[in-house]
């Protein structure tokens, strides 16, 4: 899958300086495959940048272009088949049902595409070390936990591009490295790419691209 924002500009951020680096109001494409760190300090428009990518906003000058599609020309059913089949997305606020269980949270989204075994969601619980949670409710997790359940959850569809907007910001370095080794295995099986926003922080990990806001 071929993204390519075309002068795109965030209407809030339109007033705010851009460095010369920005992809801000450039033409930039990114192919699926590659692992792209895009870096910005905050108030830059990560999570802008990846709710626009996800068809979540339209406050923007620009276009953005989904394998050679204008986004602005798709339907509700469109966005909902891409994110089901195409997209997935860790956001900054995870968008977990806090009142449902860890488990509950993660069949929801799984049984939409039958993509693992209910033990097979199990194992990445415990080799994320947070097993013992599979029936306690979101809500009581720690903010930690709960991005591990978050990375998990997004894991579980098929995806050519996978969004995480600063998914390790509670994790420490141990529990961030053991994240990154899921989301690349993830990720290489399916030949897909994803793009980590971040205030700076590679986390040890070689990605293709970086990119700049």
């Amino acid at each position: 899958m071929k993204i390519i924002l075309d002068q795109i500009m965030p209407k809030p951020l339109a007033s705010i300086p851009h460095g010369p680096e920005s992809i801000w109001g450039k033409k930039i494409e990114i192919e699926s495959s590659t692992h792209i760190l895009l870096n910005a300090s905050s108030g830059k428009g990560k999570s802008t940048f990846t709710s626009i990518v996800f068809g979540l906003r339209n406050d923007y000058s620009g276009d953005l272009y989904i394998d050679g599609r204008k986004s602005s020309t798709f339907t509700p059913t469109d966005w909902s088949n891409l994110r089901q089949r195409r997209i997935s997305a860790v956001f900054q606020d995870l968008q977990l049902f806090p009142k449902l269980t860890v488990k509950e949270n993660l069949i929801l989204k799984n049984d939409i595409t039958n993509t693992y075994q209910e033990e097979e969601l199990l194992e990445l619980l415990e080799h994320l070390e947070i097993g013992a949670k599979w029936e306690q409710n979101c809500g009581l997790l720690s903010m930690g936990q709960q991005q591990r359940v978050a990375i998990i959850r997004a894991l579980a569809q098929p995806y050519e591009w996978l969004l995480l907007d600063e998914p390790f910001s509670h994790l420490d370095t141990e529990n961030a490295q053991r994240c990154l080794e899921l989301i690349h295995k993830r990720t290489t099986e399916q030949n897909a790419g994803f793009i980590l926003t971040t205030l700076g922080n590679s986390h040890g990990y070689e990605f293709t691209h970086e990119l700049k806001l």
